[in-house]
């Protein structure tokens, strides 16, 4: 009688056990965002986060940071309103571009919005080509250190006609703010990607392995998708720049190359490195310096990349033979699925 009981005892605890036990599985939330799409897949025991959360999250984001926006923060600053007063958005987005504005030595300027914006390629859209006159008349209102967060709040402009342009960095930043608030909802494994920028939170428990995410051609055609490389991501952020499906071609030469503007010279700059790939610990990092690479040529992306080893990077460029290479560091190489 005894071992019947406690037989009933251990089938009562089992059930119980069992009907409490929730099964986890993945949990999905696509939208539009930034003028492009976005995608969450988060894993839990139920939902944590919805969709209508995630947009109000990403609308607060626009109002703060979109060129785009006539309504929101910064381009009420770069309409010459200096009584903004910013919020962590804006704050934190400042002292990121400002460590990578230094450590780059310049080549990464929000401030190069002035020049983005005469070529036509800000939001007026309306593309000209600049004299050089026209140019050196721009350069005077370049530079990240013309602008300063104060104390209040606010910002400071040297002058009225600079015109920050936070978009070489904020969709990577955007991430890193959905990423925060789904840990903040108790979420530990997930991947968040806008407009091509990610972050792999955690693992992909599931399947019981890390978040594996692949790596676009440069040289693919608009109808394509040919990846260059797959790799395994745990808590690292993922920002790829590159004029991609945009490599010109030189007819004479046949040379394969870029144009991205130079904050230093405020010209169109030619280069053979076609993109930057860039793996750290925050996509707003990653897609800072990713953008930086593009203005730096290969050789100076390596001697820059001895000082950062906590980079994970892959350049592709053009060789003298117009033929597609690779670089990569060695930590990036440990992360390549074979």
């Amino acid at each position: 009688m005894k071992e019947l009981k406690r037989f009933y005892s251990f089938l009562i605890v089992a059930i119980l056990f069992t009907s409490c036990t929730k099964t986890t599985d993945f949990y999905t939330i696509q939208g539009e965002a930034q003028g492009s799409t976005y995608s969450i897949k988060y894993i839990a025991s139920e939902e944590k986060v919805t969709k209508n959360q995630i947009d109000s999250l990403l609308t607060a984001f626009d109002l703060s940071l979109s060129t785009y926006r006539p309504d929101s923060k910064i381009s009420k600053i770069n309409a010459g309103d200096s009584t903004v007063v910013l919020d962590e958005f804006f704050t934190e987005t400042f002292q990121l571009s400002n460590q990578i504005y230094k450590e780059t030595d310049g080549l990464f300027d929000p401030t190069i919005g002035v020049l983005v914006n005469a070529y036509g390629f800000g939001p007026n859209k309306k593309h000209q080509d600049l004299s050089q006159k026209q140019v050196d008349s721009l350069l005077q209102f370049v530079g990240f250190d013309k602008i300063a967060l104060n104390l209040n709040k606010t910002i400071s402009k040297k002058y009225n006609q600079t015109f920050i342009d936070f978009n070489a960095i904020a969709q990577g930043y955007s991430v890193d703010v959905v990423v925060n608030y789904l840990k903040s909802e108790g979420i530990e494994n997930a991947i968040v990607e806008i407009g091509g920028e990610l972050f792999a939170l955690g693992k992909n428990t599931i399947d019981n392995k890390n978040w594996v995410v692949g790596i676009d051609d440069p040289l693919q055609k608009p109808e394509e998708r040919t990846l260059i490389a797959k790799v395994n991501l745990e808590n690292l952020g993922m920002a790829t720049s590159g004029n991609y499906r945009k490599v010109m071609i030189d007819e004479k030469t046949g040379e394969k190359f870029v144009h991205i503007i130079n904050p230093k010279t405020g010209l169109a700059q030619k280069n053979n490195v076609l993109s930057s790939t860039v793996l750290s610990k925050s996509s707003a990092l990653s897609d800072g310096y990713a953008t930086a690479f593009m203005l730096m040529s290969l050789e100076e992306s390596k001697v820059f990349l001895q000082k950062h080893p906590e980079l994970h990077v892959m350049l592709l460029y053009s060789d003298s033979n117009n033929k597609m290479q690779q670089f990569t560091t060695e930590n990036f190489n440990s992360l390549i699925i074979d």
